[in-house]
């Protein structure tokens, strides 16, 4: 059975620790899912975006890894942007389980934020939300 492709959106400057452990995560066995390209720390243009897009569209999902910063991280507001114009589902992710967790700018005020646990994951992937 092939796995979910995922894009993963996070905040390059504050929360790369948090992209190194759903990278470990999407290597395990019983993973369900293959990460594609991710967050890219360029200048936000038009060509980044065009990129970004590019990337987006290509995946089945789009996990946005939420910080204590994400509110501040235009990428990750971009990112979310994009999918919401492409009509790829997407799922935040609660990035530290202490909290103080924000969602990025683009969110709409009624997408929840999941606590980041491996059945929570595989859940959110498999597209129960």
């Amino acid at each position: 059975m092939a796995k979910t492709k995922v894009f993963m959106s996070f905040d390059y400057d504050h929360d790369e620790s948090l992209k190194i452990l759903l990278v470990g995560q999407a290597k395990l066995e019983d993973s369900p899912f293959d990460l594609a390209d991710w967050s890219i720390k360029e200048a936000i243009d038009e060509n980044w975006k065009k990129h970004a897009r590019t990337r987006i569209k290509s995946v089945d999902v789009v996990c946005v890894i939420c910080g204590k910063n994400t509110d501040t991280a235009t990428g990750v507001s971009a990112e979310l942007s994009i999918a919401q114009e492409e009509g790829v589902p997407y799922f935040l992710l609660a990035g530290y389980s202490a909290g103080g967790n924000v969602k990025p700018k683009a969110a709409k005020s009624t997408d929840k934020m999941y606590d980041w646990t491996w059945p929570n994951l595989k859940i959110l992937i498999g597209g129960g939300r």
